[in-house]
C-alpha cells in the first residue's frame, strides 16, 4: 500500500504517486499491479475513498513495513503540522510550504495540487516497522525535532518516538543538528 496520492491527478499523470510507483518499481519487478494499492486521486467521493483505503489496509492484516520521508516541517505522508494523531487515511489541504517544496516536480506552482489523500498517523503507527528517510540540510531541524523534541502534532514525525520499531536512514547533511547537539558517534545512534 502506498502512503498517499494527490487529489485530482490520475494514475497516468507523470507527477502522481501511482505513476511514480509504476515507473520506478512495479514495472521492474514481478508483481501483479492489481495487488498494489495507491489511493485514487480521482475518486468522486474522496472521503469514501479514504474509508475504502483504510479497509484495504485492514483486510491485508495491516502494514508490515512503512517507508516514509520527512518534510522540512516534520510532516510524514501529507500529515502536516497540527494534524491530529488519531486519524486514519484522510483528505488534507497541503500547506503552502509543501506545495512550494513539490513545485520543482511540476511546470509551475499553479499545477501543484492543493489537496491529497494520505494515510494518517494512526495508519503509520500501526505498521510493524517504520523506515524513515531524511536527506539534505533542509531536513536537519525536522529530523532533530522529531527525534529529540517533544511528541507534538506541531512536528508530526515526532510521534515516531512512540513506535517500537523505527529505523532512520539519513545523510550527513540531515544529521547536522543531531551531531552538533547529542552524543551521537559513528553510524548508529541508540537512544
Amino acid at each position: 500500500v502506498n502512503l498517499d496520492e494527490y487529489k485530482g491527478l490520475s494514475g497516468e499523470h507523470d507527477q502522481s504517486y501511482r505513476y511514480f510507483m509504476n515507473h520506478n518499481l512495479f514495472d521492474h519487478v514481478n508483481i501483479d499491479k492489481a495487488k498494489t494499492n495507491v489511493p485514487n486521486g480521482l475518486a468522486e467521493d474522496p472521503e469514501a475513498e479514504c474509508r475504502r483505503y483504510n479497509q484495504v489496509i485492514a483486510d491485508m492484516g495491516g502494514i508490515d513495513l512503512q517507508l516514509l520521508g520527512i518534510g522540512g516541517n516534520g510532516h510524514i505522508g501529507f500529515n502536516e503540522p497540527c494534524e491530529v494523531f488519531e486519524k486514519g487515511t484522510h483528505v488534507v489541504t497541503l500547506t503552502e510550504e509543501t506545495r512550494q517544496s513539490n513545485a520543482r516536480f511540476f511546470a509551475s506552482i499553479d499545477e501543484v495540487p492543493t489537496h491529497a489523500l494520505t494515510m494518517g498517523i494512526q495508519n503509520i503507527m500501526s505498521a510493524k516497522k517504520v523506515l524513515l528517510l531524511a536527506s539534505g540540510e533542509g531536513k536537519a531541524k525536522a529530523l532533530y525535532d522529531s527525534c529529540f523534541g517533544p511528541v507534538t502534532p506541531h512536528v508530526p514525525a515526532s510521534v515516531l518516538q512512540l513506535h517500537s520499531d523505527v529505523v532512520i536512514i539519513a545523510d550527513e547533511a540531515a544529521l547536522t543538528l543531531i551531531r552538533e547537539n547529542t552524543h551521537w558517534e559513528g553510524s548508529v545512534y541508540d537512544n
